[in-house]
């Protein structure tokens, strides 16, 4: 399982032409479900994110994570994100998990997500839309977190 975490002063999901979402401080997380992942690879990524330590401290370093920071958290199933990409130039998508099956963790990891962080601070998209994402990446800090065989 993949999550590309985003810090962002702001980020919003459109569907069709309307805002079903929207964030200020926090993280824009585009998540990617893979074939071999189950119920302990969203539970391990969503904490480790929720844990991750990219806000910075009163002396300007990276030492503080979202929960901490009172920050909120988008997120973006994005099934893009488990391409295989290691030869041609056109991206294979054999890796990625079944709809179903990702679907089913991705609605897992938003339920640990909300658990954890509190619903109120939790956003998401739409599972198999065509989204319309905006952001503005703070920094810009961007990182790749994974966990499961695909790391």
């Amino acid at each position: 399982m993949k999550g590309l975490i985003q810090r962002v002063s702001e980020a919003s999901v459109a569907v069709g032409g309307h805002q079903i979402a929207s964030i200020g401080n926090g993280l824009l997380l585009l998540l990617g479900v893979e074939r071999n992942d189950a119920s302990k690879e969203a539970k391990e990524l969503c904490r480790k994110i929720l844990s991750y330590r990219i806000f910075p401290d009163e002396q300007g370093r990276m030492n503080v994570n979202v929960q901490d920071s009172g920050g909120s958290l988008l997120i973006v199933p994005q099934f893009t994100l488990a391409a295989d990409t290691s030869s041609g130039t056109r991206p294979g998508f054999s890796l990625a998990a079944s709809p179903d099956v990702a679907n089913r963790l991705y609605e897992e990891f938003v339920a640990e997500a909300k658990s954890l962080l509190g619903a109120e601070r939790v956003q998401t998209g739409e599972f198999g839309a065509d989204m319309k994402v905006a952001l503005v990446n703070d920094g810009p800090v961007t990182f790749l977190l994974e966990v499961g065989g695909s790391k």
